[in-house]
């Protein structure tokens, strides 16, 4: 609630004072120009992020009564976040009544909620127009600057009718930090004049590009994840607005035309009918526009909605209108570029086609604004009385294991989704995520947790939560799957049936002995390993260069039973700490959060003694991290941000181009995640001093498309499988040979038969082995490649695929047959060293939660 207040106070940002280096030229209203105020046209050069936002201070200066400045945070390298809100003089002087009427339609204010069926002829619409969350596709932020200004000019028709009927809030850039990493080359590229020819240096953009965030991880798909700062704080205003529109504007191949809805198919089941029916209302006011200008574009291919993370489907899974627009040009195109038939795409036209969606799509909102409030009602209405899908309750189980219930409920509160807790037992009907099976007899505890379907986010709890999505169409453009019960890793059941979830949990009856508690100093403290907060705790000890231990096999103690993996924090080894010892490992596990159990005795009465050589000594990891050129940045940086953000673990940074240079002797442990193509550092020189490496006690951890390149490698056991029957595979199938005819048209479907673009799939584990710790109650993995890899002869196959471990997603037919008997995580011994593959990406996206203990169990506790 204070979040929501504040709004009502918030005055204009004062950045900076623009440099002017020309007179000032208004138009009838007194609003500078955009040119006048930077001291070039839009479109002659590319303007930084701060440039941007301090012409957006100008305007507001000179237009007070009609445009607003909500700053929201601040980017990892501190640039400033903000929004502008646009708005007649009438709507801005109600502009916090505006905010808080909408949020009571959706029941999200606390508060009476008004009903959809009120008359919303005063309550303007809510639009919402997002610019550059790739921050090379940077012609959006500029197309902003136009916008803002022709919305201002009382002479336009349109915009006055657009400014009467509704609240328009123009993001000028989602991802400041990507912006200028791009911007600032470019402008040091380019000369006086552009240069068109494509393989000029200026349109060959170094890795990793301005598309991703500081820790290059892409925004755009997460929306729903949140796992990046940037996100966090523009979701929290998002939610404060709740807006009933929102186009998200990007950049594609220089080739391409423009592209605005209707989007693609699959749409997801769950969009409604008028949502559905206001993508076409929107194609058709872009089309009038595009068609007036003579200017190329497409509609309903390649861009769907369905995957619940992007600027588009996560607005709709919120009762909005969510559109994607994109024009031909992205990090490539620069000032000008010469496309292939010949003619120049200029930025000036990209910009002029963005300017054109934005006005043509708030024109279409203008012109239905009563009916788009209205519906927006409507969908919250629907979701708090009769919300869709099978499940109108959901029950998850912690089991013991506090840290994955935590970090779900902290993704349920950052997409206000509400939950509660059981509060009593019963026994309940319900569908087991785990079995896959409906069962009559489910015994829900007094703590297990209880979300409710009959709330205002019912619509996009079901979809987060829905055990398989259903595709209308199986060309998709992302990942297919993504239930949280997989992703996180916890026992969840779907009821048919409502229950009602009491909002705190019930009093434990036992709480975790800490330090101070135990009567006299403890023998050693112990800490079961679990998720990410006992990784956090280990890499936070080992930090401190306190010992670690880890029990490789269950033990017994005090009449409770602990798994492998376990760690034991010994006074024996800390003795330089003294009597330091208990407060240092107890600040450690409260930061963590992680239970600490002090015992007064390291004799088991079950397993292996604290000493024993079935007890192994942790050692701290120096960790390398191999980007650059080759690497997909995501992936790199889903791993730098693990250690950087999550662990706060140190982690060196080394560019592959220069893994000739490395001191191998101050590297423990080596991290290749997925590639373009490896071979452009890993030759033979550079691999045969990885292997040697290795074979000295390194550790080497190749993730995905990094592991296929190894596969077959001298020194590395992985291999590919062969044909069925040892043969090629070209003496097969020798059927009729018109069944093989491809048709022209279908090729599209006829490719995606071999891809499984992010399909979950449940992993058959050696739960012995120290890669696989802590993950006795299963893992599920994303599935983005059909791998093809052979079980391992010599070494362990600790995570692979049997004949039917298929759960959820698009697989193509070709892809499950080739995942069928298939190694997905092995370990390989090689000399003293260890090499570690991983066919899926445990980290992916920063949301996969079950993963990250899988990784942590790969860098810290295999091989030591």
């Amino acid at each position: 609630m204070k979040q929501l207040l504040l709004l009502a106070g918030l005055t204009v940002l004062s950045l900076s004072a623009p440099a002017q280096t020309s007179p000032t030229v208004q138009n009838s209203s007194g609003i500078v120009a955009p040119a006048q105020f930077l001291g070039y046209k839009i479109g002659e050069r590319f303007t930084p992020h701060q440039r941007v936002l301090t012409y957006a201070e100008q305007v507001a200066r000179q237009a007070p009564n009609r445009v607003k400045l909500l700053p929201y945070g601040t980017t990892h390298e501190g640039r400033q976040l903000m929004v502008v809100v646009v708005a007649s003089e009438a709507n801005l002087n109600r502009l916090e009544e505006i905010r808080t009427n909408n949020l009571k339609r959706t029941g999200l204010l606390d508060g009476p909620i008004v009903d959809s069926k009120a008359s919303s002829a005063s309550q303007p619409a809510i639009a919402w127009l997002s610019y550059n969350v790739h921050g090379n596709e940077a012609v959006s932020s500029e197309a902003f600057m136009d916008v803002l200004y022709r919305l201002l000019d009382p002479n336009d028709a349109v915009s006055k009718k657009v400014l009467n009927t509704t609240v328009v809030i123009l993001d000028p850039g989602l991802n400041p930090d990507g912006h200028d990493r791009y911007v600032n080359w470019y402008n040091q590229m380019a000369g006086r004049n552009a240069d068109p020819t494509t393989f000029a240096r200026e349109h060959n953009e170094p890795w990793p590009g301005g598309r991703y965030s500081h820790y290059l991880f892409d925004p755009n798909r997460d929306w729903a994840w949140q796992t990046q700062e940037i996100t966090q704080q523009r979701m929290a205003l998002y939610h404060q607005w709740m807006p009933h529109v929102h186009g998200d504007f990007h950049e594609m191949g220089v080739e391409s035309p423009y592209y605005f809805a209707p989007s693609a198919k699959p749409y997801h089941e769950d969009i409604t009918p008028f949502q559905r029916q206001f993508q076409q209302v929107i194609g058709q006011y872009c089309s009038r526009y595009f068609d007036r200008n003579g200017w190329l574009y497409y509609t309903r291919e390649r861009f769907d909605l369905f995957y619940p993370s992007y600027g588009d489907t996560y607005p709709t899974y919120n009762g909005a209108i969510g559109m994607t627009y994109e024009q031909g040009g992205s990090g490539r195109a620069g000032l000008a570029i010469e496309k292939a038939d010949g003619d120049t795409l200029t930025l000036r036209q990209r910009i002029d086609h963005h300017v054109a969606s934005s006005i043509a799509t708030l024109e279409s909102i203008a012109d239905r604004s009563a009916d788009v409030v209205k519906e927006f009602g409507n969908f919250f209405e629907k979701a708090r009385t009769t919300p869709v899908g099978t499940y109108k309750s959901y029950v998850i189980k912690a089991n013991g294991d506090p840290g994955r219930l935590k970090a779900l409920q902290q993704l349920l509160e950052r997409n206000q989704i509400r939950f509660g807790y059981a509060g009593k037992a019963q026994n309940v009907a319900g569908f087991n995520y785990t079995s896959q099976k409906n069962e009559k007899n489910v015994s829900v505890a007094a703590e297990d947790m209880v979300i409710s379907a009959y709330q205002p986010k019912s619509t996009l709890l079901k979809i987060l939560f829905e055990p398989n999505s259903a595709l209308e169409d199986s060309a998709t453009y992302d990942i297919t799957a993504w239930s949280l019960p997989y992703a996180f890793g916890l026992q969840t059941y779907g009821l048919t049936n409502r229950i009602n979830p009491e909002s705190r949990a019930p009093q434990a009856t036992t709480q975790p002995q800490s330090p101070s508690a135990a009567t006299s100093r403890p023998y050693a403290y112990v800490a079961r390993w679990q998720s990410l907060p006992s990784v956090q705790l280990l890499a936070a000890l080992l930090k401190q260069k306190i010992r670690v231990r880890a029990a490789e096999k269950p033990f017994e103690l005090d009449g409770k039973t602990y798994q492998s993996g376990t760690l034991l924090i010994t006074r024996a080894g800390n003795e330089r700490l003294g009597d330091r010892f208990d407060a240092v490992v107890s600040q450690a596990a409260t930061k963590a959060g992680v239970a600490l159990t002090p015992v007064q005795t390291g004799f088991v009465t079950k397993g292996s003694d604290f000493g024993s050589d079935f007890v192994t000594g942790l050692k701290a990891p120096r960790v390398g991290l191999v980007l650059g050129d080759g690497t997909l940045p995501p992936a790199a940086g889903e791993v730098w941000h693990y250690f950087d953000q999550e662990l706060e673990y140190p982690v060196t940074l080394i560019d592959g181009n220069a893994l000739g240079n490395v001191e191998w002797s101050k590297l423990d442990v080596l991290v290749l995640p997925t590639n373009y193509n490896y071979s452009r550092f890993l030759n033979e020189k550079n691999l045969a001093a990885i292997r040697e490496w290795v074979r000295a006690g390194g550790k080497l951890i190749a993730m995905e498309r990094a592991a296929s390149f190894l596969a077959g490698k001298d020194g590395f056991d992985l291999k590919e499988k062969e044909d069925k029957d040892g043969k090629d595979k070209s003496s097969k199938d020798k059927g009729n040979p018109a069944d093989s005819l491809k048709i022209y048209g279908d090729r599209e479907r006829t490719a995606i038969s071999d891809e499984t673009p992010g399909s979950i799939y449940r992993i058959n584990l050696d739960t012995t082995h120290p890669l696989a710790f802590g993950l006795s109650d299963g893992y599920y993995s994303l599935v983005q490649n059909a791998y093809n890899f052979d079980f391992l002869k010599d070494g362990w196959n600790v995570g692979y695929l049997k004949a039917n471990n298929y759960v959820a997603g698009f697989s193509g037919r070709n892809a499950k047959e080739k995942l069928k008997n298939t190694l997905t995580m092995g370990v390989q011994s090689l000399g003293r060293g260890t090499v570690i593959y991983l066919a899926d990406d445990p980290l992916f996206r920063g949301f996969w939660y079950n993963g990250k203990l899988l990784f942590g169990n790969a860098v810290f506790m295999v091989g030591n």
